[in-house]
């Protein structure tokens, strides 16, 4: 039986993950210990989704371990050895703001573990896919030197520029930016695994996420943007949009259009590859569209303020450009748009309450 493990397995990217491929018949392993929890709160617990996998699931083990602790994995990884044919490694500490708090914490999960990770996978099955969830981050906020114009509702790159068409694509470089230490520590990830992949010839990606969304998202303020602002409201709880007068732009791919694009480098992997990842021109909006999307679909009005203040390192306007990954799997494309994808998030949490 194939066997795949999943850190962060009770999150967005992770639980998904884990349905999609018990669906494929796989032995799943997950990895989670709900440092989420910690990091944000009780509100952001994905215990409730664990609970959940393993109540739909029964051929998934799940191990509340920690992915910095050399023993731990070695424990985990030895049992299985060989035997693993993809490791998804979807665990981090997500959040710009939280990692100016403790940034030690941040950089020992997001590089450390990665680190942990990688070595152990070499030891015990180097045959095996290794994915890596990286982020947009580690490019820093270069996208926002790119020529803006100002729109009504978003802000908008200039049509003539090449990124216009298709959105920002890999050739950005990750260099002189402001990437905030949470960009920093998923950089460090995102380069050991690019060179674990060419020193070691290991079969490795880097999927560089725009917005990660989907109704399994556990929402907070500091992390979970989409899930978050639908929470607060359907609550009628009030939310604070930080700069750039509201009009910055994200693109949003939902969960399941981005594990079945892990799925299909599975099952034609190469070698130290990275892929920009993310809703693109097809789905994509500023925080002022969002918000009304919330209140057109909940039927609420959403009480907000407005600080002038940005959060340090973050992208005024970000689409991302996956047609390096189009080119190498044709057969992917988008389940989801937008609406789409908001209209899931509304369902799911009202299933929730």
């Amino acid at each position: 039986m194939e066997t795949v493990i999943i850190t962060g397995s009770s999150g967005l990217i992770g639980s998904e993950a884990v349905r999609f491929f018990a669906g494929k018949g796989m032995r799943v392993i997950g990895v989670d210990n709900d440092m989420r929890q910690e990091f944000f709160g009780e509100e952001a617990s994905t215990e409730w989704n664990r609970k959940r996998l393993e109540e739909e699931l029964k051929d998934f083990r799940h191990f509340s371990l920690d992915i910095r602790s050399e023993k731990e994995m070695e424990g985990l990884f030895s049992e299985y050895g060989n035997e693993i044919d993809l490791v998804i490694h979807a665990a981090a500490q997500p959040s710009h703001d939280w990692a100016a708090k403790d940034p030690i914490k941040d950089f020992s999960v997001n590089a450390n573990g990665t680190l942990v990770l990688l070595e152990m996978a070499r030891r015990f099955c180097p045959k095996a896919v290794f994915i890596h969830l990286s982020t947009n981050k580690v490019y820093g906020d270069i996208a926002n030197s790119l020529p803006l114009q100002e729109l009504e509702t978003r802000w908008e790159l200039d049509p003539s520029h090449r990124f216009y068409e298709k959105g920002i694509d890999e050739s950005m470089s990750i260099d002189d930016s402001n990437h905030s230490l949470f960009g920093v520590s998923k950089a460090a990830g995102d380069l050991l695994v690019q060179e674990y992949g060419r020193y070691f010839g290991m079969k490795t990606a880097c999927f560089r996420g725009g917005c990660l969304t989907g109704s399994a998202h556990s929402g907070t303020e500091l992390h979970g943007f989409l899930s978050y602002l639908m929470i607060c409201t359907m609550k009628k709880k009030p939310y604070t949009v930080f700069g750039y007068k509201g009009k910055q732009v994200r693109d949003n791919i939902h969960s399941s259009d981005l594990v079945n694009a892990l799925y299909q480098f599975y099952k034609k992997p190469g070698v130290a590859k990275i892929y920009n990842i993310g809703g693109g021109r097809h789905s994509n909006s500023s925080m002022l569209e969002a918000i009304k999307m919330c209140e057109d679909i909940s039927g609420n009005t959403l009480s907000w303020n407005y600080e002038d203040g940005n959060r340090f390192g973050d992208h005024m306007w970000w689409v991302s450009d996956v047609s390096r990954f189009k080119a190498d799997y044709p057969d992917w494309d988008y389940q989801y748009d937008m609406e789409e994808i908001m209209r899931e998030i509304y369902e799911g949490l009202r299933q929730r309450s």
